[in-house]
């Protein structure tokens, strides 16, 4: 069984699950889940066990919400969808790349990105998997007292961040990234787009951050956003 770390963000709200490469969150609106990513390819199980650890059901799962088309986000999404028949969500310009469609958009690497590019390729590849529902900037879904979605192309061109205002958190997906430090995030399709999409959610000045890779930022994370996006 692939490793999974479970640790509270927000109590009685936010989970992180965190797996060898990448992360997914558990967002629970009483009995009722989301999921933003989905982590590996296998890992239904853990993700299984991991609901079940914190007292809910995992027939509960009601959608899937997928940031970005790459196989540490994608993984485990099909197998879930198969399992409790929650939706997969996902931007149309992803949707083909999830769907196994179209080849997952190449990267442009610096040089120092290239080894950090093979360990994300150790994560299994993600299988083909259905999207039941496209979502464009702006769209709302119905979790978390409204989720705002935001296109915020450049890591690929249908990366999406998740924005629940009323609860002051932010789903970066991996435009993002929160490794040592909070920076914008590595392998992306388009850097100038990318840096674009990082200043315009820094601008949404969350109180909690939820990055691809790294810890959640929980503390001056409006500020933090906006000197890392160089817009403070």
């Amino acid at each position: 069984m692939i490793e999974l770390e479970l640790v509270e963000v927000l109590p009685h709200r936010l989970h992180m699950l965190r797996f060898p490469v990448g992360q997914a969150y558990l967002w629970r609106d009483g009995e009722a889940l989301t999921l933003v990513d989905a982590g590996h390819a296998g890992a239904a199980d853990a993700i299984e066990g991991a609901i079940r650890s914190l007292g809910l059901r995992p027939e509960r799962l009601e959608r899937i919400v997928l940031t970005h088309s790459h196989r540490d986000h994608v993984g485990a999404a099909g197998e879930l969808r198969a399992r409790w028949g929650a939706r997969i969500v996902a931007h149309p310009l992803d949707a083909p790349v999830v769907r196994g469609e179209e080849p997952v958009p190449e990267p442009v690497l610096a040089d120092w990105e290239l080894p950090l590019y093979a360990h994300g390729l150790t994560a299994p590849q993600a299988p083909p998997t259905p999207v039941d529902q496209e979502v464009a900037d702006g769209e709302q879904l119905p979790f978390g007292g409204g989720a705002v979605v935001v296109h915020s192309p450049g890591h690929t061109p249908g990366s999406i961040a998740v924005h629940l205002p009323e609860h002051g958190v932010l789903f970066t997906g991996d435009c993002v990234a929160g490794v040592g430090r909070v920076m914008l995030g590595v392998f992306n399709v388009d850097g100038a787009q990318a840096l674009a999409s990082f200043r315009r959610l820094a601008g949404l000045a969350p109180s909690v951050a939820c990055f691809g890779h790294g810890d959640p930022l929980t503390v001056a994370t409006a500020d933090t956003l906006r000197k890392a996006a160089g817009t403070a």
